[in-house]
């Protein structure tokens, strides 16, 4: 029987400790050439070239590129015993160009590429569903003797491999992906975290029965649920197999995850929270774009990463909190909570995540804030900002706002930020239906008192919003619920709190019988620095930090709420709310597009390609389309889409609806227009506004 199947190597729920102040993941440093992966090492930035591995020019000047943008390691295709052969010659290119950046093979289907490519590059790629298995959406039953039959037919497979990489001092990294399962795991496991973590750990008793331990991990799928849960399981199942050692790095990743602002988003959600709980020592962002382009975005990330952690070192004081945030740190499932309702909007219980936006200048200048926000708001098409918190003022100059902001068309339901109790009273009886007030260190008992009263006796809801840090939190929410009482509809931290102080905010809450209560997510976003231009778009770093603080919580099944105050447009804050609640696949609002990054296995212009489906599709609400290069990943990860569109020999695709396929050997000419066909037939079809 393999490790990967022993009873007694289940999981254990991480301590309250690590998941209120996780430090990095113990790991063995695994050498790629000169760059080191794991231990104390910064986080290592790759990507892969999209190129014909064929076409040496064109690899070499592109990997000469990608290390010019500060990739640190390049991956390239391997798909043929030729495709390996010339990495040979590659490699020559790129040391007569005096560029010594480590080179990995990717491998799939072929082992007898993976050994030539050994005796040339610094690491092989291999995927587990596909390297000694198969994948033909077949049903089969297996009993325990047969499935131990198939697992051992794999290793004597593998084996071979991890004795050359051994004896020639290649790293390996045995990379799962959730779109290639096998039959064989998807028939005993399912399409599952728990299965692509089994599957990489069939591979790992091989390395491990040869004393191979150059070895990275990669746990890689769309779902950006998927992916966050199958690496924690994998960190668990490691830990449970050799407790209290350094085990294997992690490469993380969120595979097929698009273009553009959707791609950017759901790879910071899937790779930052990793990195925001110690997961992860080298990272790749996978987009449909120039693969240059991925460099600076994961560089991105992984600064942040380190500047959260680095924020965090050294904290010792105490969080008194017994509860747990999560009921299972590897299984998402939403956070139950009563629901609220204030002005006709309604937030928890079964209502879904709601967005808001903050206006701090409602009061300071209502008719030109309101004329303002008409203008940017009027920019949103298939989405919608869902209520408005004013900033302090003036009841009579909120309702001017109010009032101004009607005249032109927007009436949204309305919350106001207080200072004291005495602005409340105004309040009371119109249409602001919810007050927020800050508690911090200089809030004293008398404040919370009276607010909490005044919010009772003027029957407005009322919103802590707790700025503490972490070890302040627990007691801070045992005074501020009691004042409150019944009033208390939602509670909040201050959009400087960290993922991981909300989990503290959520355990306290649990600690104090008020687990139910609905949690407002607040985020800061910044404007881009255009000269002579108020309002501008949101930058990338703001993107970025807000998709990994909101889009980690919301993964966890945190948050009713996601409330944002931005120097940016208005319009461009309340869309990016919104990806990021579809990227975390908490509320989809807009067409879902799962598109592969291209590699030189795709036999067509992928970025034009997909750029020509959305052109015609991205109007579907809620359609989820799967735009893939070729067969590795295609059909696994079209189980998640409802249409996919595949790359299937030059110029050739073939069509899929759900896992089917529906037609073949489509000419490229035509296979959009075919694909627009399919949705029509199935139903999926409405015409653009």
């Amino acid at each position: 029987m393999s490790n990967a199947s022993q009873p007694g190597l289940e999981p254990s729920q991480p301590s309250l400790d690590a998941l209120f102040r996780p430090v990095r993941r113990r790991t063995r440093v695994v050498r790629v050439g000169d760059v080191e992966i794991g231990g104390d090492r910064p986080i290592v930035v790759q990507s892969m070239t999209n190129t014909d591995t064929m076409d040496t020019k064109a690899t070499v000047e592109q990997t000469i590129r990608l290390a010019e943008a500060g990739c640190e390691i390049v991956r390239v295709t391997a798909p043929s015993i030729r495709d390996a052969e010339n990495l040979r010659e590659i490699r020559k290119a790129l040391r007569e160009a005096r560029v010594d950046v480590p080179l990995v093979a990717d491998i799939h289907f072929t082992p007898n590429a993976a050994m030539i490519a050994a005796d040339i590059v610094e690491k092989v790629r291999v995927n587990p569903g596909n390297y000694a298995d198969k994948k033909k959406f077949e049903v089969r039953e297996y009993d325990d003797a047969e499935y131990e039959a198939e697992i051992e037919r794999v290793h004597e497979r593998f084996r071979p491999l991890v004795k050359r990489c051994k004896a020639n001092g290649v790293a390996m990294r045995i990379g799962t992906n959730h779109g290639s399962l096998s039959d064989r795991i998807m028939n005993r496991f399912g399409d599952t975290a728990e299965g692509m973590v089994e599957s990489a750990l069939e591979f790992l008793d091989v390395c491990e029965d040869e004393s191979f331990h150059d070895v990275v991990f990669s746990m890689k799928a769309s779902n950006t649920q998927v992916a966050i849960q199958a690496y924690r399981l994998l960190a668990a199942r490691l830990e449970a197999r050799a407790p209290g050692e350094p085990s294997y790095p992690f490469h993380v990743g969120v595979t097929e995850a698009g273009d553009a602002e959707d791609g950017r988003i759901k790879s910071a959600i899937g790779i930052g929270s990793l990195l925001e709980d110690g997961l992860g020592d080298t990272i790749r962002v996978s987009l449909t774009e120039d693969p240059v382009r991925e460099v600076p975005v994961a560089r991105g990330i992984a600064d942040r990463a380190a500047r959260v952690a680095s924020a965090r070192a050294g904290r010792s004081e105490t969080i008194e909190v017994r509860s747990r945030p999560m009921p299972d740190y590897f299984d998402h499932a939403k956070r139950e909570t009563d629901g609220a309702s204030w002005a006709g909007l309604e937030v928890g219980g079964e209502a879904p995540v709601r967005v808001e936006l903050e206006v701090p200048d409602a009061g300071r200048d209502p008719k030109g804030a309101a004329a303002r926000l008409a203008l940017d708001l009027a920019g949103l098409s298939d989405v919608a900002c869902e209520s408005l918190l004013l900033g302090p003022g003036e009841a009579g100059d909120l309702e001017v706002f109010r009032s101004e902001l009607a005249s032109l068309g927007v009436e949204l339901p309305c919350s106001v930020r207080i200072d004291s109790a005495e602005a409340i009273p105004a309040l009371a009886g119109g249409a602001i239906g919810r007050v927020v007030a800050t508690v911090d260190e200089g809030t004293d008992e008398e404040a919370l008192g009276s607010i909490g009263a005044a919010a009772r006796a003027a029957e407005l809801a009322l919103e802590w919003e707790i700025d503490a840090p972490d070890h302040a939190i627990p007691g801070r929410v045992a005074r501020a619920v009691e004042a409150a009482g019944e009033a208390l509809a939602t509670i909040s931290l201050a959009p400087n709190a960290s993922l991981h102080d909300v989990r503290v905010l959520v355990s306290s809450l649990a600690d104090r019988d008020r687990s139910r209560l609905p949690i407002v997510l607040r985020q800061a976003i910044d404007a881009l620095p255009v000269a002579g231009l108020a309002g501008a778009g949101v930058p990338e770093a703001s993107l970025l930090d807000a998709s990994v603080r909101l889009g980690g919580l919301l993964c966890d099944g945190i948050g009713d709420l996601v409330s944002l105050r931005t120097a940016a447009s208005a319009a461009a804050t309340v869309d990016l709310a919104y990806r990021v609640l579809q990227g975390a696949r908490q509320r989809t609002t807009r067409t879902e597009y799962i598109s592969c990054p291209s590699c030189g296995r795709t036999l067509f212009d992928l970025e034009e390609t997909t750029a020509r489906i959305k052109a015609c599709t991205d109007h579907l609400s809620g359609v989820k389309i799967a735009v893939m290069g070729c067969i590795v990943n295609g059909p696994g990860e079209m189980a998640d889409a409802d249409f996919g569109y595949v790359g299937s020999g030059v110029g050739q695709v073939t069509l899929y609806v759900g896992k089917e396929v529906v037609a073949r050997a489509v000419p490229e000419a035509e296979a959009t227009d075919r694909l627009v066909d399919l949705i029509r037939e199935h139903g999926a079809w409405v015409d653009p506004a």
